[in-house]
């Protein structure tokens, strides 16, 4: 029978494992793993353990079974549903995977990298960039998430319109299970029906079911043409009129249709430095659109141009500006990805990330805005998102002058109307962000039983004895 070993000896056999040095106890140094970056969650660990292999963390994990202790695995800390934080009972063992961060090689000829699970998104993408290849996951944490989280969420980002979230860009994975033992499975392969695909058990478990240490990531060639516009229209319902025709025109050179409310933009001018409004005069709503050739910067530019002229001669735009420049192209996505971090500048918001179906997008828009503020006058919705994969984030921040703690005291009923509307439009609560410990109990509301039945069952047969992420997700 498993023993629970008292934390003097846990501490002392784990640091055999890393190293003491690898073995932070000090309440300082163990400070920012335990909270994350909105300060919604905080938690105690009895130490945070950083693993520096494969093997060390099979080892951490195979002392976690024996001795039963609970254990949390972080990447880079920046999740949004609070699974890769303590809780507050001191028990939960962090286990850090920032040193993980090797690039074990680049395939040329079959475009694929093996990197560790530590290692920062962006390193990846500029890793491929110097090989002449291409990663396209991107995301506005990408200068400190890490590719083991993203994996573990199963993150989207900006690139999912034409290449779809981390599910589609891993071939392979090496994950140390609960028991100690390492599944190898960093294979290189596009087509492997032999037996069940177990790589996807753990992409987007949020460590629940064992620790993604290294993956086999899918590269493609660097397009050789990008344009950039952003546009201004009246309308959700414009912006999805745009992007069907930007989709019939460009096809899968469409690689970019983000949708930005005039709140999100004044935001990110006002907070971001050195942002400006890319149009003359303000506009309801903003899209910025990307399209990327294989031929040519020319081929890019053309089409980009083609596609706008045609939504001027549809009466779906109201104005346009096109990056003259990487610079400028740089700049506005500059925008975009600052969205979430500029709220932080206007107090408190409560924040979703959901999705509906693609045709559904206005419908939802339009109503979560009069719903939340009917129900809160003076709030202030923030919608924006990845409007071509249906996958908007219905952020509210608080009125003008309020008090932080009165509008969060209010944050269970605005959940409750956006999700409400979303179950109603048979969308999902939780589109990239992951379940974590937030909505955990909202899961058993938009899963079936026999759903929840069969993730139990998953959970139960590969972590016995309930020590991966416990309390997250199930």
């Amino acid at each position: 029978m498993p023993q629970i070993a008292d934390s003097e000896t846990l501490l002392a056999r784990l640091a055999t494992i890393v190293g003491e040095r690898h073995v932070i106890t000090g309440e300082a140094e163990k400070a920012r793993y335990l909270s994350e970056w909105r300060g919604l969650y905080h938690g105690r660990t009895p130490a945070v353990v950083r693993p520096g292999s494969t093997a060390e963390v099979a080892a951490v994990l195979r002392l976690a079974s024996e001795t039963r202790t609970p254990i949390v695995p972080q990447g880079g800390n920046t999740g949004l549903v609070g699974g890769q934080i303590p809780d507050a009972t001191g028990r939960e063992l962090l286990v850090s995977l920032e040193r993980l961060d090797r690039i074990r090689g680049i395939d040329l000829e079959g475009a694929t990298m093996t990197v560790e699970a530590g290692v920062v998104l962006e390193r990846i993408q500029d890793a491929a960039e110097e090989a002449g290849l291409f990663f396209p996951l991107a995301l506005g944490a990408q200068g400190s998430c890490r590719i083991g989280g993203n994996i573990s969420t199963n993150a989207g980002g900006t690139g999912v319109l034409s290449y779809g979230n981390t599910r589609s860009l891993v071939l392979g994975l090496e994950v140390a299970l609960p028991s100690g033992e390492v599944w190898d499975g960093l294979r290189a392969l596009h087509k492997d029906n032999a037996g069940y695909d177990l790589k996807q058990l753990f992409i987007g478990a949020e460590g629940t079911l064992g620790i993604v240490t290294a993956a086999v990531l899918k590269l493609f060639a660097q397009p050789r043409g990008r344009g950039v516009a952003i546009v201004g229209l009246a309308s959700p319902r414009h912006a999805l009129a745009l992007f069907r025709l930007a989709r019939e025109r460009a096809g899968s050179m469409l690689t970019g249709f983000e949708l930005i409310g005039r709140s999100g933009m004044e935001f990110a001018i006002r907070h971001l430095p050195n942002a400006r409004d890319p149009l003359a005069e303000s506009h309801p709503w903003y899209v910025l659109v990307e399209v990327s050739s294989g031929r040519s910067e020319a081929d890019a530019q053309g089409l980009l141009e083609a596609v706008l002229a045609s939504g001027f001669e549809n009466e779906l735009l109201s104005d346009a500006a096109i990056a003259a420049s990487g610079e400028q192209m740089a700049a506005f996505w500059h925008l975009r990805h600052g969205l979430s971090e500029v709220q932080k500048h206007e107090g408190a918001s409560v924040k979703h990330d959901v999705s509906v179906a693609v045709h559904l997008v206005p419908d939802f828009i339009d109503r979560a805005i009069a719903e939340v503020t009917a129900a809160v006058p003076g709030c202030r919705p923030i919608p924006f998102g990845h409007m071509g994969d249906g996958n908007i984030h219905f952020n509210i921040s608080q009125p003008i002058g309020d008090a932080p703690s009165s509008f969060m005291a209010r944050a269970g009923d605005l959940n409750r109307i956006v999700h409400g509307i979303i179950a109603e439009l048979h969308g999902s609560i939780a589109a990239e962000h992951g379940i974590g410990r937030s909505k955990r109990d909202l899961l058993r509301e938009v899963r079936s039983p026999v759903e929840l039945d069969l993730m139990r069952r998953v959970k139960a047969a590969i972590d016995p004895l309930g020590i991966m992420n416990p309390g997250r997700v199930l």
